[in-house]
């Protein structure tokens, strides 16, 4: 008995229809990867600093619909730092970009294995590996003579008055500085010399400011922790608190990396 051929009168169709729900399939995959943009933003200051000085910011981002939070960190450990970051992150709803500003840079690193986190944004920050601290960078290089940090023989560091301004926000006007140097808080001498256990950046996005008037973390050595990291580097013509005088060029960053965090 004789078997009768297959018809195949309706591949060409088929074939057709599977090429169209392919190419469907593929742009609403692009078009999803296009408009998945991180709402949540988390700001961690660093020492000598509070939260507060991530006002400018903060308006600029919130005004464009984001969901803003600037964590107060206690600046008595590394541990402390990353424990109260940490809790932030918790009360968080979804995705979120971790931004740190100098010591801040040490917090996120370690804080920013948070499954929350899909980010990192470092502004003017160190950038520590495993085993690595703020002081392995910062000793790394002969320090600027405007850089006032200093021992208060009590198991803290100041920024000096007579070099604050200069060495720290030498951009900003002097009533500011004058105001900051007024407010800086303890930073415990323990937590600069702490080296972090994990290093988020290893496995997550990571964008970085190099703030090219800086005279606290030289911008040699911020270069050289984000090259060393593929960090996407952005360089501004800016002090050590290049976040108080250049918001706008900060918020470009970090809403970048909001934008394409979750395509990598």
């Amino acid at each position: 008995m004789s078997t009768k051929p297959v018809s195949h009168k309706f591949s060409p169709f088929i074939t057709a229809l599977g090429i169209t729900m392919l190419f469907s399939i593929t742009s609403l995959t692009n078009l999803k990867a296009q408009t998945m943009k991180v709402k949540n933003i988390v700001l961690v200051h660093g020492a000598f600093a509070d939260g507060s000085g991530w006002k400018g910011v903060y308006d600029i981002l919130t005004k464009k619909g984001y969901n803003v939070t600037a964590v107060q960190n206690p600046l008595s450990s590394l541990e402390d730092d990353v424990a109260t970051t940490n809790i932030t992150l918790d009360q968080q709803d979804g995705p979120t970009i971790l931004v740190g500003h100098s010591w801040g840079g040490e917090v996120i690193t370690q804080a920013g294995v948070h499954s929350k986190v899909v980010g990192l944004v470092y502004v003017a920050a160190f950038q520590p590996d495993l085993g690595e601290s703020a002081f392995t960078w910062i000793s790394s290089m002969p320090p600027a003579p405007e850089n006032g940090i200093g021992p208060d023989g009590k198991g803290y560091f100041y920024f000096s008055k007579e070099k604050y301004h200069a060495g720290f926000c030498g951009d900003l006007p002097k009533d500011v500085a004058d105001f900051m140097y007024a407010s800086q808080g303890s930073f415990a001498a323990k937590a600069f010399s702490t080296p972090v256990t994990a290093a988020a950046w290893r496995n997550k996005p990571t964008w970085g400011i190099v703030a090219l008037g800086d005279r606290s973390i030289l911008p040699e050595i911020e270069e050289k922790m984000y090259t060393r990291s593929n960090t996407k580097i952005t360089k501004l013509n800016g002090s050590h608190c290049v976040f108080i005088s250049h918001p706008d060029e900060v918020c470009k960053v970090i809403i970048e990396a909001a934008e394409n965090a979750l395509k990598n």
